[in-house]
């Protein structure tokens, strides 16, 4: 996540780098900064709404000012296009060889990121997964999906353990070959079966020795002689069957010197045992590494693979990697490496502090070592390179990893997205000129986006004209997009700019810029409560650390400091090592200061707000609670929990999947552990595993959260009558157990939705009823579905009333409400849905029928074009494409249907009409 951006966009400092600071002037945020800090006075205002005794302390570097704010370039690929994007993928992948359908996986994982659902690029690498047969490939995308699943994190798992999913499991890693069935298997590594290279096997004496009377040849080391059988020994290889029946002088000699072959005693006793039993077992791994060498030089193909498999299957930590890729790179021994890279992979991102394994990947000599056994790959380099941006996003590790991955790109998509992130990389380390060029090569292979690049990298050369005409030029030649404004006004001043973030505003809602500019441009006029307005519209639907920051920067300018701790704890919440006022102030320092000047809650307190917020819904206030109370018992897993549900509530995933890691590992109890390990499964797609976790939990104790997650997962499914019975009695055992108010609501709304479901509405509106008893707000909305399938609709249209009485400003609410009035009235609350979030879909697929059914089919159809526009959303997707088939324009319906397909391959409607459109526009060509 970024921050706030003044001149140079500050960024939360990570708790180590990859490069010290003191080794490179640019390699570090806080480096990179030095350079200004004794210069505040040029390019820092102090806002004069402010008293010199409140800025002391709390403002001490000042409030942004207009002219210092910019967006950053986005990291990844962005189409100006994403229906026809998707589309071609989508025909790409149906009619590719199956070598190439991992690779079309990882194009479409790069185009999804910056729409930045999880889940969907989760099912991309775990696609590309099942679609790979090369030991290479399933190596790295499975540490990827491990490091996705940021199991580093759990404390107490090692890198090389199985989670038990074929596709994520070390071992199975290693097994070359494809198998699509294997996509929802579970591997056999937990139920204790070992492959035999595993088992520790002794040899008797008579098989580890030939004896006299059965050799027929012996090999001199030194003073020692090694007996062996001639036609097993010429059997290894091609140049020993030469020497010991071809013409060599040794064919004639029951006794050859061997002393200057490189091979010792040990080892040659090896060889002699190995050309009988095809075993190696019984070896010391350095022994083995002395037969590697050996088989290598003299051709001994079959000795060499055996040899590599053994080594292979003893690695299991870093450091027996860090010993063995060296000889395995040495000795070409492809699976050895396989091992050793998927050890290093699977300990990210800490072992990219290792130099040792920086120099592994790093230098271009490092790089050509690793393809000389085929385990240089543009995939690989994507994995490193992302883990390092992550990390450290102006290191010289970094940049070195995305110049390999340059050179590893072959195809466009992929030079595009190097060149890009390289660019974006130099950029943020202030090589702006290397970084313009780096832009330009991405342009020149398609990707039309980076021409945003090369006009913020001219400008940072003083260019601003310049980059003016360049964003001109773009939105000329291109349909517009809400980033070419955005860009756009970079570069001019006063009403223009103001136009252009507006246009930006309305052609994608979702850009952060437009927002903080506004706001900022309105502190400036002195009318701080109107840029608190303007902020809030984008916290409203799109929670970030860098608008928290600057909304507790203007409530501090108003002295409301109890409103500017809130928002700086729930900052926190979201990014814990945040860094404020341009990477110079920590956020937990700020709220130590404001602390002082806001009364003190007690434990109990802190409890008593949570439950008012929460029932409230005021996520980022409970946030907020949250974070103070994880400063008095910080190893509260329960609080963690609670965290990770809001920070859900809020979209936040990625700090979501990270409190729930800390409640795991803070859990005071195994079946606690298993609660939140089974949550955890089921956010990443686990449905299985998760109610295995339930399922173990209820059986060392009952609880509520245990009973609740199963009832939870089971119900996340078509639920038939029987079905649903059961979820109803899990729940019930839930509501048995003890709990708290905040958490039984949940239960019993949720008890609430099934009964719904069975048509039994009296027992739903009891649940619904006891849930408001106990302050569950949410509840006024399935009391409100009880209402109107009773077809009492205005008492349905009054329950929703109170939730917006009660939770203001929420678009949900809202939204349900439209349900239950007439066509005007919900028009009008579903435009303010839309203005509230405007990624909600409901609205703009209501309102596009609405139109549809009043025969506006091109208005319809625009529509939904605004939204798909910055929201490729399938159900959208799916609704214009029987727009277009209900018009005749067949073609369209066709390429939206795949665009869809490409986001959920087996959505049933979606294929059903995709087939449908094929056979129409086949049949209207015939014609």
């Amino acid at each position: 996540m970024r921050s706030f951006k003044l001149i140079e966009r500050y960024k939360s400092t990570q708790v180590h780098a990859l490069t010290p600071p003191d080794a490179n002037p640019s390699s570090t945020t806080s480096c990179a900064a030095t350079g200004k800090v004794n210069h505040h006075s040029k390019w820092l205002k102090l806002s004069q709404a402010i008293s010199a005794s409140v800025a002391e302390p709390l403002l001490p570097y000042g409030l942004p000012t207009t002219e210092l704010i910019e967006p950053p370039i986005d990291l990844h690929l962005k189409s100006v296009n994403h229906v026809e994007t998707l589309a071609s993928l989508y025909r790409r992948f149906l009619t590719c060889s199956q070598f190439d359908k991992s690779l079309i996986c990882l194009e479409q994982y790069s185009l999804l990121r910056s729409l930045g659902d999880p889940k969907l690029l989760r099912r991309c690498l775990w696609t590309a997964r099942q679609n790979v047969a090369d030991i290479h490939s399933k190596v790295v995308l499975s540490a990827w999906l491990r490091y996705e699943r940021r199991e580093d994190e759990l404390s107490g798992s090692t890198s090389m353990e199985c989670g038990g999913h074929i596709l994520e499991c070390p071992k199975a890693a290693m097994v070359p070959g494809y198998d699509p069935k294997s996509f929802y298997d579970h591997c056999r590594c937990r139920l204790g079966t070992v492959d035999g290279t595993d088992k520790q096997i002794i040899f008797g004496d008579d098989e580890c020795s030939t004896s006299n009377e059965n050799s027929d040849v012996s090999f001199c080391i030194d003073d020692e002689e090694i007996n062996c059988v001639r036609n097993k020994i010429a059997v290894l290889s091609g140049p020993f069957k030469t020497m010991l029946y071809g013409s060599f002088i040794e064919s004639k000699r029951v006794k050859i010197d061997f002393s200057e072959n490189g091979i010792s005693v040990e080892g040659m006793r090896a060889v002699e045992v190995f050309s009988r039993t095809r075993r190696l077992d019984s070896f010391h791994p350095e022994i083995v590494l002395e037969m590697l060498s050996f088989a290598n030089r003299f051709c001994c193909e079959e000795m060499k693979s055996a040899c590599d498999a053994y080594l292979a299957s003893l690695v299991c930590n870093i450091g027996d990697a860090l010993i063995l890729i060296d000889y395995g790179l040495e000795e070409t021994a492809s699976l050895l490496v396989a091992a050793c890279l998927q050890v290093l992979l699977r300990e990210l991102p800490s072992s990219l502090y290792n130099l040792k394994v920086v120099k592994i990947f790093c230098s271009i000599e490092a790089k050509e070592r690793l393809a000389m056994v085929g385990h240089a790959s543009f995939l690989l380099y994507y994995f490193l390179s992302q883990v390092a941006m992550e990390e450290n996003m102006v290191s010289k590790t970094t940049v070195m990893l995305l110049e390999r991955m340059r050179e590893c790109a072959t195809e466009k998509w992929q030079k595009a997205l190097a060149f890009h992130q390289l660019g974006c990389v130099r950029l943020e380390r202030k090589e702006y000129e290397d970084a313009e060029c780096c832009f330009e090569s991405a342009t020149e292979v398609g990707h039309v986006y980076s021409v945003a690049g090369v006009a913020r990298a001219k400008y940072k050369q003083g260019h601003q004209y310049s980059s003016y005409e360049l964003m001109n030029s773009l939105i000329s030649d291109y349909k517009s997009v809400g980033w070419m404004y955005q860009e756009r006004s970079l570069y001019c001043s006063g009403s223009m700019k103001i136009f252009d973030l507006n246009i930006a505003t309305e052609l994608d809602p979702t850009l952060l810029f437009p927002y903080k500019y506004r706001a900022v441009a309105l502190m400036e006029e002195k009318q701080i409560r109107a840029s608190i307005t303007e902020i809030d519209k984008i916290i409203g639907f799109k929670v970030s650390p860098d608008c928290l920051e600057l909304r507790a920067w203007f409530f501090i300018a108003l002295e409301d400091y109890q409103s500017a701790l809130r928002d700086i704890q729930a900052l926190l919440a979201l990014e814990p090592n945040y860094i404020m006022f341009h990477g110079k102030v920590s956020a937990d320092h700020l709220v130590e200061l404001l602390s002082r000047r806001v009364q003190q809650w007690s434990q109990a307190d802190c409890w008593m707000q949570l439950y008012n917020r929460w029932s409230c819904i005021d996520d980022i206030g409970s946030l907020a609670v949250i974070h103070q109370m994880l400063v008095n018992d910080p190893h509260k897993s329960l609080l963690r929990f609670r965290q990770s549900l809001l920070l859900l509530r809020l979209n936040c995933q990625k700090a979501a999947m990270r409190s729930l890691r800390l409640a795991r590992n803070h859990s005071s109890s195994e079946h606690e552990r298993l609660v939140y390990e089974g949550w955890i499964s089921y956010d990443t797609g686990h449905r299985e595993e998760a109610l295995s976790k339930a399922e173990e939990s209820i059986a060392l104790q009952r609880s509520f959260e245990a009973f609740f997650l199963k009832a939870y997962v089971l119900a996340d499914t078509s639920l038939n009558p029987e079905s649903s019975a059961y979820v109803i009695q899990l729940l019930e055992e839930a509501l048995k157990c003890p709990s708290d108010g905040l958490r039984k609501g949940q239960a019993l709304n949720n008890l609430g939705s099934i009964y719904v479901d069975c048509g039994k509405l009296d027992l739903a509106a009891d649940c619904y009823m006891n849930a408001l008893d106990i302050k569950h707000t949410r509840a006024h909305q399935g009391l409100a579905r009880v209402c109107h399938l009773k077809n009492q609709r205005k008492a349905a249209y009054n329950e929703m009333t109170k939730l917006i009485d009660k939770a203001r400003n929420n678009a949900s609410a809202y939204e349900k409400r439209s349900e239950y009035c007439d066509r005007e009235m919900a028009m009008n609350d579903l435009s303010m849905a839309t203005r509230l979030d405007p990624l909600r879909t409901y609205p703009y697929r209501y309102r596009a029928a609405v139109l549809m059914d009043d025969q506006k089919e091109t208005e319809a159809v625009e529509e939904l074009t605004r939204a798909i526009a910055f929201k490729p959303d399938l159900q959208m997707l799916h609704l214009r494409a029987a727009f277009y088939e209900s018009m005749g324009d067949f073609i369209s319906a066709i390429q939206d249907c795949e665009a869809a397909l490409c986001l959920d391959p087996n959505h049933t409607d979606t294929l059903d009409l995709y087939n449908r459109a094929r056979d129409q526009a086949t049949h209207q060509q015939q014609k």
